[in-house]
């Protein structure tokens, strides 16, 4: 009952999480051409803000996992935003990894959250698409523009949007 009560609390971050994906990947699909620089940016941010959220999380919800995810994106965020020259070429490649390792730790995570009594399918889905995304990415890392933003928009959105439904599918009490 106490880690429900926690993670009731957590989960406030994962709604602040989702509605900024959600805008994230509005504003990718908006401008395609312009968004594989801008991309580097907004997402940047956005990692180091969900990284944020995720460690701040984690000391509540004592899991070293929310704790990896947090470190994971504030150090995605550091490279996108720092290095753009760079990241425009790799950024394909990086945010595949990102989706990669994030999916498979919210897939081992989902399990936690089912062994204390809360809904555990959202994340659990969250986590498949993640790594379902990260191979359609890597599997073919020289496609145009337009592709590459349009998988990266549609995971972000669709990312936010399940944290969000996640937020809202936990019981009220």
């Amino acid at each position: 009952m106490e880690e429900q009560n926690v993670w009731k609390k957590v989960a406030f971050w994962r709604l602040c999480i989702g509605i900024i994906m959600i805008i994230v990947g509005f504003a990718v699909w908006m401008n395609p051409i312009a968004s594989l620089i801008a991309l580097a940016i907004y997402a940047g941010i956005a990692f180091i803000i969900a990284g944020v959220g995720y460690i701040v999380s984690s000391f509540s919800f004592q899991s070293g996992w929310e704790l990896l995810v947090g470190l994971l994106d504030v150090f995605v965020g550091i490279i996108l935003v720092s290095n753009l020259g760079v990241t425009i070429v790799s950024l394909p490649i990086i945010f595949a990894l990102w989706c990669l390792a994030v999916g498979i730790i919210q897939m081992v995570t989902s399990f936690k959250i089912k062994k204390i009594g809360l809904p555990w399918g959202w994340s659990f889905l969250m986590g498949l698409l993640g790594i379902i995304f990260s191979f359609m990415i890597l599997g073919h890392p020289i496609v145009g523009a337009l592709t590459i933003t349009t998988v990266i928009g549609l995971y972000i959105v669709v990312y936010g949007a399940i944290s969000v439904a996640e937020y809202f599918s936990l019981p009220k009490d």
